[in-house]
Parts: C-alpha cells; sequence; structure tokens
C-alpha cells in the first residue's frame, strides 16, 4: 500500500490548550499537562471548539506537514493551519485548465454525481433488503426514482441541470431517510436536513460526521498535490473547499450516514447526550462527540474491495485513493474520473 494509514489527533475537552516538547504534542488542562503524544504518531489534528495551539507547534505541524484544523464544538469548520503547499504545480496547473474548461468539468461533475446518486440508492436498498418485517415501501419507492435520476444524468449535458437533478435526488433520499431510523424513533426523528444550526439529534451528528469527512478528504486532495478550492460541482468561493465537497459526495451516504445510523440504531447514542440550546440548535455533549468519533475511527480500520482497482483497502485510505485516481484523470492517464461505488 503507497500510503500507510496514520491517526487523526482529535482534541474535544474544552479549555485545553496544545503545545510542542521536541518531537511530542503536549495536552494542556487546567494549567496541567494531562497527556502528551509522540507527532509521528498523526497525519492531522483537529480541534473542536474551545481549545488553542502554541505558535511554534503550529509551526513545528507545518514543517512536519501535519495540518491542524479548529472546528466549532458542533464540528463546523473555522480554520485550518498547514504548511507549504505540497505537490506538483504541473498538476495543479492542470486542474486549473480542466476546471475552466465546460467539458472536462462536466465529465468529473458527472461522474462524482454518478457516484453519489448512486451510492444513496445502494444505503436505502441495503436497508430495505436487511429488514424484510419492516415496511419499506418508502424506501423501495426512493430506490426507482433515484434509478431514474442516475439515467437522466448520463443525459445531460450543462452543469446547472446536473445540479438540478442532484438537489431532487438529495430530496428524495434525505425524504426517505426517517424510515432508516428503526430504533429511539421518538428521539431522533428526522425530517429535513438542517444546518447552522442543526435542529434535531440526527442533523447534529450528520454534520458533525461530515466536518470529519471534509477535512480528511481535503488532506487526502493535498496529499497528492491537488487543490481543495478548486472544484468541479461546486461553485467556488472563497475560502470553500470545493473540490474537497465534490469528492465528499461519493462518501456521504454509504460511509457518513450509514455511520450515523448504525449509532442511533445500535443505542450508542442516547437522547439524553444533546443540549437544545435557547435558539433551538442541537449541539451533541462531550461524550457523545467522543462515541461518534471513536466509532469514526474505527470505521476507517474496516477493510473492503474497491471495485475500479479490485483491491482490499482500508476505508480510510479511500480518500487518498480516489484522489489519485482524479489526479490520473487530470493528467490524461484516464479517460474518465471512476467515482467510489459502494457496493
Amino acid at each position: 500500500m503507497m500510503k500507510r494509514i496514520l491517526n487523526t489527533l482529535f482534541v474535544t475537552t474544552q479549555g485545553a490548550w496544545l503545545s510542542q516538547d521536541g518531537e511530542n504534542v503536549v495536552v494542556h488542562l487546567d494549567r496541567q499537562t494531562s497527556k502528551k503524544f509522540p507527532l509521528h504518531l498523526f497525519e492531522s489534528i483537529v480541534c473542536f471548539g474551545r481549545v488553542n495551539a502554541t505558535g511554534p507547534l503550529m509551526g513545528f505541524c507545518g514543517r512536519k506537514g501535519i495540518p491542524i484544523s479548529f472546528l466549532s464544538e458542533n464540528g463546523r469548520f473555522l480554520a485550518r493551519v498547514d504548511g507549504p503547499v505540497r505537490g506538483n504545480v504541473l498538476l495543479r496547473r492542470q486542474q486549473y485548465r480542466v476546471a475552466d474548461n465546460n467539458e472536462g468539468t462536466l465529465s468529473i461533475a458527472k461522474s462524482v454525481l454518478i457516484g453519489k446518486i448512486g451510492n444513496s440508492r445502494a444505503v436505502l436498498m441495503r436497508t430495505a433488503r436487511d429488514n424484510p418485517d419492516r415496511d419499506m415501501h418508502p424506501l423501495t419507492d426512493a430506490v426507482r426514482y433515484l434509478s431514474g435520476q442516475v439515467e437522466e444524468l448520463k443525459r445531460v449535458g450543462n452543469l446547472e441541470a446536473m445540479r438540478g437533478l442532484e438537489g431532487d435526488a438529495a430530496q428524495c433520499y434525505f425524504g426517505a431517510f426517517d424510515n432508516m431510523i428503526l430504533n429511539q424513533k421518538e428521539s431522533f426523528q428526522f425530517t429535513g436536513r438542517s444546518r447552522r444550526p442543526p435542529l434535531d439529534r440526527v442533523n447534529a451528528m450528520l454534520s458533525f460526521v461530515y466536518s470529519m469527512l471534509a477535512h480528511d478528504i481535503a488532506s487526502a486532495l493535498e496529499g497528492v498535490g491537488l487543490d481543495p478550492a478548486v472544484g468541479f460541482l461546486h461553485k467556488e468561493r472563497p475560502g470553500r473547499p470545493s473540490l474537497a465537497l465534490d469528492i465528499m459526495e461519493e462518501f456521504r451516504s454509504w460511509l457518513a450516514d450509514r455511520l450515523v445510523l448504525s449509532l442511533i440504531n445500535l443505542n450508542q447514542v442516547r437522547a439524553d447526550g444533546f443540549v437544545i440550546t435557547e435558539s433551538g440548535a442541537v449541539i451533541m455533549d462531550e461524550e457523545v462527540r467522543k462515541t461518534v468519533i471513536s466509532a469514526w475511527q474505527k470505521r476507517k480500520q474496516d477493510e473492503l474491495t474497491h471495485p475500479f482497482l479490485g483491491e482490499k483497502i482500508q476505508i480510510g485510505l479511500l480518500p487518498h485513493m480516489q484522489a489519485r485516481l482524479l489526479a490520473r484523470h487530470i493528467r490524461g492517464e484516464l479517460e474518465v474520473y471512476p467515482p467510489y461505488q459502494w457496493r
């Protein structure tokens, strides 16, 4: 395997601050040293909420290629500290040329959306198949609709029409989402996506896991030398990781959504682990946050067979593999970018 899976250091304890001691990162709490870790064990550090880091630590991590990301308690991306741009300048220049080319942009955007909608359909099908004793008609109806959307997508020739199809597909998928919540339905009812802030427990967890996924994918793109800010499906905005959001689409349903559903359906998270603020925003408490992070890290260690490469691979390496496949397509080594399609 071309890349060894390293860990991400997640710091969730509010009021903690991080410093450098030689080749180690030190976690301080209440003016005391809480923990110390060798930095070579990590490929990135993610801080949630009121967590600070010293300048020397940020500089050291930048030189070592270990980005430090700062997210809100709820998982919203705030800032990222990284070192010099890595990768091949020729690859980035070619990425910009493809992004400025209508045909090249359409090709990649279409591949990404075929992967996304196909994976959403597969998640619904798997749930319906695994629960034959329940009424799963809403799921099978959604599967039929999404199948039609995939076929329609193959015929569409402009980006705005593709985005319209994606919006319709997402509405259909999330319209059936509540039927995949099989336990604790009174506390984890899902009526639709809400963000900034999430307005129910399910959305709080979805937004949190999506943030971790975006972090991993942006790191993978940087790792192969691509610019995470220059995408093909998502419009470019200052500070927006458009390419990371593009590639995320292939991973949302089968990886992030299924993780959240599993935590609910297996009673690994409970309703009293969430705080509802005066504004109506729903926030996970520290214990739930740790549970979600632990499940996320464990899931990344699982193996599956990559459908395009035919090789067994750990899930944590899939973003790196998709980034490499995209780089090969941009270089002209692959005629079409092959999205990850879950089976």
